[in-house]
């Protein structure tokens, strides 16, 4: 029998630590292999019938991939060789290519910290801009839905965060557009 090699074996161990949730099981296996098909989103198990019935559309661009990864440049970010390392530390690597003057008074904290894949998937997804995550919920991933909603401002409010709010940076406080 053939020896695997060692990144198969890391691979399959990380994914069997992780346990069962597909999008941490994508997210492993297509940072090691090319073509892993995007986890199937299912609406959770209590709003499987009001999903059936509801007629707004859902924001996903169907499974697309970033331009260097489609391409098959995975040199553009890695340093290919024995260890694939990046080519420049994560919080600088994004502007390598993509511009984004920081030049408003206040930057989201991800922002700010180079933390882009704290939002943005670098390789592909399903959702526009590259998102981790469907984009209607998807601010409530770092920020507590029940502050948010305290805030007496966001009373009755049934728009996107970000009809508001830009994701990114604004010179008004609380990122307001």
């Amino acid at each position: 029998m053939k020896a695997w090699p060692a990144v198969v074996c890391s691979a399959l161990a990380v994914v069997y630590l992780a346990g069962c949730n597909p999008t941490t099981r994508y997210q492993v296996l297509s940072f090691v292999f090319d073509g892993v098909p995007p986890p199937q989103v299912a609406p959770p198990p209590d709003q499987k019938q009001t999903a059936a019935t509801n007629a707004a559309p859902r924001r996903q661009v169907g499974y697309r991939a970033h331009g260097p990864y489609a391409a098959k440049l995975c040199n553009a970010c890695h340093n290919i060789g024995a260890t694939n390392a990046l080519l420049l530390p994560r919080e600088e690597l994004c502007f390598k290519c993509h511009e984004l003057e920081l030049n408003k008074k206040y930057i989201h904290g991800p922002l700010a910290s180079g933390g882009c894949l704290a939002c943005h998937d670098p390789h592909s997804s399903q959702y526009s801009y590259f998102l981790v995550s469907e984009s209607d919920d998807f601010c409530f991933r770092c920020h507590a839905q029940e502050t948010v909603a305290r805030n007496a401002a966001h009373a009755g409010v049934e728009q996107q965060c970000t009809t508001c709010h830009d994701a990114h940076m604004s010179d008004k406080r609380y990122l307001l557009k």
